[in-house]
């Protein structure tokens, strides 16, 4: 169609131009293709259109038909008023490159008499012949983009595969045009980077880096602009940040490409494509190992990476999870062994709450009868103990491993404050430098550049700060005695209150997988089966306390030794026999005969009646009062082995029968030591004439 002849009823209407181009780079660098589709507004005002409206929303948007397009989607809204009377566009392409949105404009046009106006033409829908050429024109427009990206993607593929494709690298990298992907040359930036895996490494935990790297006051580098790295600016880590140093497979000197995917999903009618999606690292279009030079190797990055996942909180039901604190100490570690879930922990009580580890999972679910459900101080506990008996060998070694860890913790901060120091020293000097070089009449500039270096002077001085308060001084050695003494306190430095709940879970995840548990409802008993990390089962049992039972009470080693003395020996020889072995009672006070007496009481153990005591059974006092001899006499007839007697445990009083005073062997040993005390003869002596005489019976 000419373009004279346009009839009148469609000159009368509205004219819209329609702008747009495919992405972001195109409409930052593409200004000429701009142009020609803003001018696109003065060629209807010559074809004698007077309502001309440019609509140009979907600059920076694919025309897909997978991106949302508000300008297209006001256009087609526009053209079903009939308001419209022509459609410009620079070709077929900026409309529309999908077979649907196209085909369903023309139609539109077609319906309301509007044309399409574009470089080759004017086209009227209605008519069949073009009607014909604009459906050729949009399958040609779909199928080029369809080629262009096949061959785009293919040939980037086949480039990623040689390891040549300059993908964006992770701080720390940059791309080199005779070596190519290469370690930065910024020392500060590379020690930034290596701080990350060396407190990763000792600390277990990317959250655990962040608060230890903020409490240092670490800075860690981020892109100026936020995308390009060509300037950095130092600031305060995120834990996206630290978490992307530590996934990043750049790090491990691997090249990777392909490692997310795009998910295209119906939503409203429209197909909507969704970018970004992780793909499993099996998974990868491209993955070259020992690509270029790595901050750690391959092996320590899957390490990381099974670290990091173990560390996840939120997993499925069929894995431990993580600690995070809190008072109960096996918190995701244990196991149903009714149902194979993992136990929850609750927490309840008055006051004080206490935790409690249930399984209710069956019951929430699928409306079944609760698995198990038990306190978690004896639990805790007995796990505790096993852990200490466990580390207690390594003890002295752990310790000098710690000792160094903190000196290498030192040495990382000291290094990291130099690296600042060194860089805000430099910015001092370059601000210097570009003030001196301005001419001091200009002096718009010349305040700029002197605040500058101000704000420079000002960043170094702060720096001086933080190293003078760091008192960054040498570890000292650590003395072998200290640490003897540590690996013989280790009780005592599991249950100070200064150790965080988060350290010990820790520590209890590094020996164990997981723990089985289970109850034992006709002994009233929690059954524990370890898991440990070598691949060894231990198994525990652990009394359940009744309703209202609580928790203070005497330990089993007083309770059996109780039990054992108290039908021979009064309650006064047990309280002090207790008291000799360092036992306390359930409240933590020393023992005493009425203690004693109420805790048979309440156990139900028959006493000692001293009304019935025959003499069968003798101390060593009494012994020693039968024989006419001291104590020492008897205990010596003991450590020789003559006399025969019984002792509980050490400290405990010795049991002597009367039959055995008068084996053969103790008579003997009595009649020999009577022997060897023979009389000591009186002697004369011959007095002096000038003192008194004194007999030795006299001395003596």
């Amino acid at each position: 169609m000419r373009p004279s002849e346009l009839p009148a009823s469609v000159v009368s209407r509205r004219a819209i131009v329609y702008v747009r181009q495919s992405s972001v780079t195109q409409v930052q660098d593409n200004l000429e293709s701009q142009k020609l589709q803003y001018g696109l507004a003065d060629q209807a005002r010559q074809l004698g259109f007077r309502d001309v409206v440019t609509i140009d929303e979907d600059l920076g948007r694919s025309a897909s038909g997978l991106v949302e397009r508000p300008g297209f989607r006001s256009l087609v809204a526009q053209l079903c008023e009939g308001s419209v009377g022509a459609i410009f566009c620079l070709e077929a392409s900026r409309l529309s490159r999908n077979g649907r949105d196209w085909h369903h404009l023309v139609e539109l046009c077609g319906l309301v008499g509007a044309r399409l106006v574009d470089s080759d033409g004017i086209y009227d829908p209605s008519s069949p012949n073009d009607r014909l050429l604009l459906g050729l024109k949009g399958t040609m427009s779909e199928f080029e983009l369809t080629v262009l990206r096949r061959r785009l993607l293919e040939a980037a593929l086949a480039k990623a595969r040689r390891g040549e494709l300059r993908l964006a690298v992770p701080i720390g990298y940059v791309w080199s045009a005779d070596t190519g992907l290469d370690v930065t040359p910024d020392l500060r930036v590379q020690n930034a980077i290596r701080t990350v895996f060396q407190k990763f490494a000792r600390l277990g935990s990317a959250r655990q880096v962040l608060h230890e790297m903020r409490k240092e006051g670490l800075l860690f580098p981020r892109p100026a602009d936020g995308k390009r790295l060509n300037q950095l600016t130092w600031l305060l880590p995120t834990y996206r940040s630290v978490l992307s140093v530590l996934q990043n497979p750049f790090y491990a000197g691997a090249y990777a490409y392909g490692k997310s995917n795009t998910l295209t999903r119906i939503v409203d009618g429209q197909p909507r494509k969704k970018r970004g999606r992780y793909r499993p690292m099996d998974s990868w279009s491209v993955l070259l190992r020992d690509h270029h030079h790595p901050y750690v190797t391959w092996e320590e990055f899957q390490k990381n990476q099974e670290q990091i996942a173990h560390n996840a909180h939120r997993k499925p039901a069929g894995g431990a999870k993580s600690g995070r604190g809190g008072t109960a100490l096996l918190a995701g570690l244990l196991r149903c062994r009714r149902c194979g879930r993992m136990l929850f922990v609750a927490y309840g009580g008055r006051g004080v709450r206490r935790p409690r580890y249930t399984c209710r999972y069956g019951h929430n679910l699928n409306g079944t009868e609760p698995c198990i459900s038990f306190g978690a101080l004896r639990p805790d506990q007995v796990v505790a103990r096993e852990i200490l008996i466990a580390v207690a060998p390594l003890a002295v070694e752990a310790a000098v491993v710690a000792e160094q860890r903190v000196a290498d913790r030192h040495e990382e901060r000291r290094r990291a404050l130099e690296l600042e120091h060194q860089q805000a020293s430099y910015e001092v000097r370059l601000a210097a430098r570009r003030y001196e070089a301005i001419d001091p009449d200009n002096r718009l500039v010349a305040a700029e550049l002197e605040s500058r270096w101000n704000s420079a002077l000002l960043r170094l001085q702060e720096c001086e700060r933080r190293i003078v308060e760091a008192n960054i001084l040498p570890a000292a050695t650590p003395d072998p005695s200290v640490l003897q003494s540590l690996a013989l306190n280790l009780e005592n430095a599991w249950t100070s209150p200064s150790t965080p709940p988060r350290i010990r879970q820790q520590l209890v995840r590094m020996l164990i997988r997981e723990i089985v548990v289970d109850v034992d409802d006709t002994s009233r008993e929690v059954v524990l089966v370890i898991h440990w990390k070598g691949g060894l089962h231990s198994e525990h049992r652990v009394k359940k306390p009744r309703s209202g039972q609580h928790s203070r009470t005497a330990s089993p080693d007083a309770h059996k030794l109780i039990c054992e003395m108290a039908t021979q020996w009064p309650d006064a020889e047990v309280a002090a026999t207790l008291n000799r072995l360092g036992v306390r009672t359930g409240q933590g006070n020393t023992w005493t005969a009425r203690r004693v007496q109420a805790y048979r009481g309440t156990t139900g153990i028959r006493g000692y009646e001293s009304a019935i005591k025959d003499g069968n059974c003798l101390t060593m006092y009494e012994a020693a009062a039968a024989l006419g001899v001291s104590s020492h006499v008897i205990r010596k007839l003991i450590g020789d082995k003559l006399l025969p007697a019984r002792q509980l445990l050490a400290d405990a009083p010795w049991q002597i029968l009367a039959s055995d005073l008068q084996r053969p062997e103790v008579q003997e040993a009595l009649r020999n030591r009577t022997a060897r005390k023979r009389p000591i003869p009186r002697q004369k002596q011959t007095a002096h004439p000038r003192t008194k005489t004194t007999q030795r019976s006299d001395v003596e």
